[in-house]
């Protein structure tokens, strides 16, 4: 007995593994079943399209004559709410930007300071290392407090000016050889 129950369990495997029309059925489900969702989804986006469309002419007055009060006044209070959101996110985005614009002027005032110090101190340096340089009495050097600025504060190129008490009688002219 157990030989035939083993041959028929065999029997009826291959049986329902080659038969079609059971395996047709599943594949026939699957297709209705997402041709159903297919259709679900297009009358959600044609609903969408339509409600869209709805508030769109709402937004450009088109279709007022047709409302309530009740709805008007719905439609004003959201169109405010909606402007005051957009005012609120611009208001804060110009704060944004103000803030941002003062902490860069800022560092362009102290970048400006350093500059300016360290031109005076290569002014000094020169300074002193021009007086100790023979001669160093025909030439002035402009003072850091005289120094003077053009519209963009950048300095003059007149730090070293000839004094018209220049005398030539005391070097002797290099001859070439």
């Amino acid at each position: 007995m157990s030989c035939v129950s083993v041959k028929g369990t065999i029997d009826r495997y291959k049986k329902a593994c080659l038969d079609p029309p059971s395996s047709g059925s599943v594949s026939e489900a699957n297709t209705q079943y997402y041709q159903q969702e297919a259709a679900k989804l297009r009358q959600q986006i044609s609903n969408l399209q339509n409600q869209n469309r709805q508030f769109y002419m709402n937004i450009m007055g088109e279709s007022l004559g047709n409302m309530q009060q009740k709805d008007l006044r719905n439609l004003e209070t959201k169109l405010e709410n909606g402007i005051n959101k957009i005012r609120a996110r611009k208001n804060e985005l110009l704060f944004a930007e103000i803030e941002y614009m003062q902490k860069r002027d800022n560092e362009l005032h102290n970048s400006n300071q350093f500059l300016r110090a360290k031109i005076a101190e290569n002014q000094s340096a020169q300074q002193q290392h021009m007086s100790l340089m023979p001669g160093s009495s025909d030439y002035i050097l402009g003072q850091p407090h005289q120094q003077q600025f053009d519209s963009r504060n950048y300095l003059q190129v007149n730090d070293l000016q000839p004094n018209n008490s220049y005398s030539c009688q005391d070097q002797t002219p290099l001859q070439l050889v």
